[in-house]
């Protein structure tokens, strides 16, 4: 547990010690970088920091998104004592204790108190538990900062007592910003180097949207370089033992590896494919647009021959979302494994393709009668639902009628391959279509 009071002067001399990351830490709301939809006019937390109302929020993002710089300056703002606890380390007896302090500080001296509590979802439900008195009493101002999906990993007595503020990855210009500030800031490198311009780019690619990390790297590479002034990309990889990915977000890299990743899926070669995911994530892709073509992918070029496949895809969508990098790299190498591996059919993406077409030509119709919705007053005197066959009360659940509209009767979009699954399901579509096409033998309505 860790104690400050803001108003107390801080040490310079042990500041110049502590890590860039450190120092550089935004004093007030206006230094915070990204995050605009928080920190706007009039947003939640603007008007509880200039009210300085009593408050319970959860601060939920990825980490170096800002949650502990966040909780800092909204203590200096309301000029409240700031309590810290590490849910790593600290237990129920802790938070009883910090509490029982808050109360006795509020009632001795009017002294209002902040608890800020890192990694809360670490926090056992007991743990939560006993933190519930002091959020329902005001006891303390509260703040839970937390990677992990509060809706997962918090208790709902707890969570719908807060407001949840949700924060987002720094964009690549915020954290060039970063990087800028620290190296001209008295409290930051004071102007002693500069930055190459592919040094820039390849702390802005390894930071992956995290300040902290993209300042640590700085300091790494500051150290590096040594005597001279220009800090240059050889010593980013020097200091960060990590190669300059040439790839460029916005370029020709970017369209020319995810075409070969796409090809490499389809073309069943996996490791192939596991390299180019693995250059895109290196390089400090979105794995959010990384998901999506692999969840694509699974349905065109995979579809039926093996349904599983936009399921593992799915999965790993939403583990990108829940978990983020880098754990998520190994559910995003999975789903590209499973689809590279996977038979292969595109009679999905055709299917629909040639269906739109039709569209698009004008072969629509109205919809057949007996199809048509019968169930408002009037509906039946119009011949609506009339003659109807219902599906269940026929052999196989299969009933022999018309379901197409006339312009397209007849018209064949799925066309199965014989590869995986889909053969069992082209044999099955071959024996539903028998009975259908019975109903244009009289076995059924028409119209």
């Amino acid at each position: 547990m860790s104690e400050t009071l803001f108003d107390d002067a801080g040490a310079e001399a042990q500041r110049a010690q502590e890590p860039l990351a450190v120092r550089m830490r935004p004093r007030t709301l206006d230094e915070v970088v990204g995050q605009a939809h928080l920190l706007g006019e009039g947003s939640p937390l603007r008007r509880l920091v200039e009210d300085d109302a009593p408050m319970s929020l959860f601060l939920w993002g990825p980490p170096g998104t800002g949650k502990t710089t966040l909780a800092t300056v909204v203590s200096r703002a309301t000029r409240r004592r700031f309590v810290e606890l590490s849910a790593v380390s600290a237990g129920v007896k802790d938070v009883r204790a910090v509490i029982d302090d808050a109360r006795r500080q509020m009632g001795m001296r009017g002294t209002r108190t902040l608890l800020f509590v890192d990694e809360v979802h670490r926090f056992s439900k007991t743990q939560q538990d006993a933190l519930l008195p002091a959020v329902e009493n005001r006891w303390v101002s509260f703040i839970g900062a937390t990677t992990e999906n509060p809706f997962f990993s918090v208790v709902s007595p707890l969570l719908s007592r807060s407001l949840l503020l949700t924060l987002e990855s720094l964009g690549d210009d915020d954290v060039r910003g970063v990087l800028d500030r620290a190296l001209t800031d008295e409290r930051g490198l004071q102007g002693r180097y500069t930055l190459a311009e592919d040094a820039a780019d390849q702390l802005v690619r390894l930071a992956g949207g995290d300040a902290r990390r993209s300042l640590t790297y700085l300091e790494a590479a500051a150290l590096v370089a040594g005597g001279r002034t220009e800090i240059t990309v050889a010593d980013v990889e020097r200091a960060v033992d990590r190669h300059a990915v040439r790839y460029d977000r916005t370029g020709d890299q970017h369209y020319d590896v995810i075409s070969a990743f796409i090809k490499s899926m389809r073309g069943s070669d996996p490791d192939a494919a596991l390299h180019y995911l693995a250059r895109m994530i290196e390089a400090g892709e979105d794995p959010r647009f990384i998901a999506r073509r692999i969840v694509v992918h699974a349905s065109e070029d995979v579809g039926m021959a093996d349904p599983t496949a936009l399921q593992t895809a799915v999965a790993a969508a939403q583990a990108v979302e829940l978990i983020g990098l880098p754990e998520a790299r190994i559910n995003l190498a999975q789903a590209v494994i499973h689809i590279a591996l996977a038979p292969k059919s595109n009679a999905v993406v055709s299917a629909i393709d040639a269906a739109m077409a039709d569209v698009r030509k004008g072969l629509a119709g109205p919809v057949p009668a007996h199809l048509r919705d019968a169930h408002y007053k009037g509906a039946r005197e119009l011949g609506h639902g009339a003659g109807y066959k219902y599906a269940h009360d026929h052999p196989g659940g299969v009933a022999a009628q018309r379901y197409a509209p006339d312009p397209v009767a007849g018209r064949e979009y799925y066309t199965p391959t014989t590869h995986g699954a889909e053969r069992r399901y082209g044999e099955v579509l071959q024996r539903i279509k028998e009975v259908l096409r019975s109903a244009d033998d009289g076995g059924g309505p028409r119209r």
